[in-house]
């Protein structure tokens, strides 16, 4: 029984297919967002930098009127101020940035995969895996996307081929047993 298990799994070269695959279809995507993100933190460091100088630059001498005590105080506290700003604004820049690597990704799940590389699938890879594949491919009525390719390595990762088989069995299993009369069935 292990070995039938064993044999429906798809094989080691069909993840590095896919896997392969995949890195072609999404690497323009992860060079621009290393890039653009790459890029962003340059710019941010140097903006930091200098409004990090600007804010020990200050002089609050100008405040006397406030009092010497209120004076010291803000310039004692001065450093956290602007430390405080500078977090806030790397917040918003990484929230920024998590948006934008997660609006190419989607942009790329939706992608259409072209046939020749569908074709170059269907030829190399397992039947396991192809019936992987076609499970993780939903509608039938829209071309292959790069998020079903995903989704499929995803699914051979954790196993469907297995379960796809098991799932056979009990819908065969179920078939073949006879369907009680309704008066034998007891109710709950």
């Amino acid at each position: 029984m292990k070995q039938t298990t064993l044999q429906q799994q798809p094989s080691s070269e069909d993840h590095a297919l896919l896997r392969n695959t995949l890195l072609k279809l999404t690497a323009t995507q992860k060079i621009v967002c290393v890039v653009v993100i790459a890029v962003v933190a340059l710019i941010w460091y140097d903006l930091l930098n200098r409004v990090i100088a600007f804010g020990q630059g200050i002089d609050y001498s100008g405040l006397h009127a406030l009092g010497v005590q209120a004076v010291a105080l803000i310039q004692e506290y001065n450093p956290f101020f602007w430390w405080a700003i500078v977090a806030l604004c790397t917040l918003i820049i990484a929230y920024f940035l998590y948006s934008f690597v997660q609006g190419t990704r989607q942009s790329v799940r939706a992608k259409l995969v072209d046939e020749p590389t569908i074709a170059m699938l269907v030829s190399r890879l397992s039947e396991p895996a192809l019936e992987v594949l076609r499970w993780a491919w939903h509608d039938h009525r829209d071309p292959v996307t790069v998020g079903d390719l995903q989704r499929a390595a995803n699914e051979m990762r954790s196993g469907r081929a297995g379960k796809i088989e098991l799932a056979r069995h009990h819908a065969a299993l179920l078939k073949t047993a006879e369907p009680e009369p309704p008066a034998q069935r007891q109710a709950p």
